[in-house]
């Protein structure tokens, strides 16, 4: 529910019109029992002092039925639902975030109190929602800087040895230098995620040719697919132009084809297409490694997370997540395709000419 439709569906008072012609006639009903005892108190004689009391008397029952009628009616509409709101409230300000209010009404009779329960309903999910990704992510990043900072720690406590060989030494420093590398990286993802999440890195399109910018990123892992003899195969146009942000787009195919790399086994197989239909291009990077269940396809584009559970594969789990969110603001989308031991299938499609910003 929008905006203006749910103003015409919601009732904007919990106390109808009929409620007040509930009061309008009652109070007529009870003038006119008024003047009736007025009457019979004329016709029967009594003194004055008597005919002074009754009507007081009578007003006063009159006055004390109403406002208990009223009392209840104000604590039924409003004392009790915001009691309870606030009961909830409470919960969550101490960091209980499985607390629900339940609605007063069923949907054909929503009023403004049941839509205010709705939206504090959706704001405790979102706030849980938000605390789990916030200790996930506590964890998730206190592994990934755990693992490097102990392998720097136990190589520079063997460095400090007495005694060890130069070849063990060359060895210890390569290992902490890896590591380094390897943090290095981490910090670097996250600033960069952080900043496109924020939309702090705007992208910056310019016209060049997609195709040579493939070529050159699938040469930087020349060395790579020699090392593990693996089979490069590539089916690209000659020429494809677009207009786009060559910095961006270039973590984009880099991650991609180091993930393939990582994932394909010795005497395997990388391929990268490249098709073009005027207004879109479509670049897709597959391998013959180990796949992805159904589980892992699910989660695979979220922040940190990794299919091997034990992280003994290289990689800190930003990878996939900095592509989405490159190709989100640059009007793009990615795909997988995957099954255990029928390797994966990553397919990435642009649009030749970026989409206006209200679009984005």
């Amino acid at each position: 529910m929008k905006g203006r439709p749910l103003e015409r569906t919601v009732r904007q008072s919990r106390f109808p019109i009929s409620l007040f012609g509930v009061f309008w006639g009652t109070l007529l009903l009870m003038s006119g029992i008024h003047m009736g005892l007025l009457l019979l108190a004329d016709e029967r004689g009594w003194n004055s002092l008597v005919q002074t009391l009754i009507p007081m008397t009578y007003w006063a029952l009159v006055a004390a039925v109403l406002t208990l009628y009223t009392r209840w009616r104000v604590q039924r509409a409003y004392e009790k639902p915001m009691k309870e709101l606030a009961k909830a409230t409470a919960k969550v300000a101490q960091g209980d975030f499985s607390v629900y209010v339940p609605p007063l009404h069923t949907p054909d009779k929503l009023d403004y109190l049941d839509v205010m329960i709705a939206d504090f309903n959706k704001m405790v999910g979102e706030l849980g929602s938000i605390e789990t990704l916030k200790t996930d992510f506590v964890s998730n990043v206190s592994h990934e800087i755990k693992t490097p900072l102990a392998v720097i720690h136990n190589n520079a406590e063997l460095l400090n040895r007495a005694g060890v060989p130069e070849a063990q030494r060359r060895e210890y420093a390569e290992n902490i230098l890896h590591a380094t590398r390897r943090l290095s990286n981490l910090v670097m993802n996250m600033l960069k995620l952080n900043k496109l999440e924020k939309q702090v890195i705007q992208p910056a399109p310019q016209s060049y040719d997609l195709c040579a910018q493939l070529c050159d990123c699938a040469l930087q892992f020349e060395d790579m697919w020699d090392k593990k003899d693996i089979a490069f195969e590539a089916e690209l146009e000659d020429r494809a132009m677009i207009l786009a942000d060559p910095g961006l787009l270039e973590l984009v195919w880099t991650n991609l084809l180091s993930n393939a790399m990582k994932f394909t086994p010795a005497g395997g197989t990388i391929t990268i297409r490249e098709t073009s239909d005027g207004e879109r291009i479509t670049v897709s990077v597959s391998d013959t490694g180990c796949g992805m269940d159904e589980e892992t396809l699910k989660r695979i584009f979220d922040k940190f997370y990794q299919g091997d559970p034990s992280h003994a594969t290289e990689g800190n789990g930003l990878g996939l997540a900095l592509v989405q969110r490159i190709l989100q603001l640059s009007g793009g989308t990615v795909a997988v395709r995957s099954a255990p031991g029928k390797g994966s299938a990553f397919t990435v499609t642009l649009p030749v000419s970026p989409r206006d910003e209200e679009e984005i």
